[in-house]
């Protein structure tokens, strides 16, 4: 059986993300504490991959798991895995919603039911955990206070709480992106996705602008641009980059290859399936035809090239 990391315990999203994966469901799942101890136990070896949380619609970029790819690992993205997210309070049974006084969750569902708090439960007190079912738990390890989680309703079902109130997210469309992590490249699908990190040689105008164009130029669609601090100084950047494709798409690889040698230095994030988006396959079908017919062109005319000395 392949053992299966992901942030724990369980009853997180997390799990719940990798039970609607046929493939990954019946695995040796093994939950674990923070999202870089996930990506550790892959390195180590302790599971062969390993399932954290990268993005969620209301919240934006799960920063911890983006930082932690950029810069303290070489472990690739294996494929991704979106999950509807709904949010509720739970709290040991008998509690009313009024006597809650206390609320425990990891900081992104906190942020996600920000509106819905203010309004319900404006003198609650928020207090940040690891996961939501971290805090199912601790809720139900603290009998003689008002104190409540925002957790999966199976979450509340592992540790004996009642759903005070459900779908409590300030926003109906509640999406989270989850990565699967692990070691080398996927074969292409014809339905993929690159991530890569671009660190600018030289900060100066129009550095961005040259990056871009170099997908601009070979019609790579973006569909993920965001910059984050490099950790080296104040006001020094990087630039995460989504794109359609796969790295061994001719289109991809040159422009990888221009990135690389003329405007910045690439960390390669990964190739690998996308989830829950239109096929782009087509599309890229036709630009990669028009890129060759382009490049055989170009080998034509160099054909005309007479040796040196040769006289015309």
């Amino acid at each position: 059986m392949t053992r299966v990391g992901f942030l724990g315990p369980h009853g997180t999203f997390a799990e719940e993300a990798i039970l609607t994966q046929p493939d990954l469901a019946g695995q040796d799942l093994t939950p674990l504490r923070s999202v870089p101890d996930v990506i550790g136990a892959v390195e180590r070896g302790d599971v062969e991959v390993g399932l954290v949380p990268i993005e969620n619609s209301i919240e934006g970029t799960v920063t911890v798991t983006l930082d932690t790819l950029a810069f303290d690992t070489g472990l690739l993205i294996q494929r991704e895995v979106d999950l509807p997210i709904s949010l509720n309070l739970c709290a040991r049974p008998g509690t009313k919603l009024g006597a809650v006084r206390t609320v425990l969750s990891h900081p992104n569902p906190l942020g996600q039911c920000r509106v819905w708090l203010s309004r319900k439960l404006p003198h609650a007190e928020t207090v940040v955990t690891n996961s939501t079912a971290e805090a199912a738990e601790q809720v139900a390890a603290t009998p003689d206070e008002p104190v409540a989680a925002i957790c999966t309703e199976y979450a509340a079902q592992l540790n004996g709480l009642e759903v005070v109130a459900k779908d409590i997210e300030d926003h109906p469309e509640n999406q989270t992106r989850f990565v699967l992590v692990g070691h080398g490249v996927p074969a292409p699908t014809g339905h993929d996705k690159t991530s890569i990190v671009c660190f600018q040689r030289e900060d100066q105008p129009g550095s961005l602008l040259a990056m871009l164009q170099e997908f601009a130029a070979r019609a790579i669609n973006l569909t993920k641009l965001e910059s984050r601090p490099t950790k080296r100084s104040l006001g020094d950047y990087c630039f995460f980059i989504d794109f359609d494709g796969h790295v061994v798409d001719e289109l991809v690889a040159d422009c990888l290859r221009n990135l690389r040698a003329k405007t910045a230095d690439v960390k390669f994030l990964g190739s690998y399936p996308v989830a829950g988006a239109e096929d782009t396959h087509a599309r890229r079908e036709a630009a990669g035809k028009a890129w060759r017919e382009a490049g055989e062109w170009i080998d034509g005319v160099r054909g005309l090239m007479r040796p040196t000395g040769e006289a015309p």
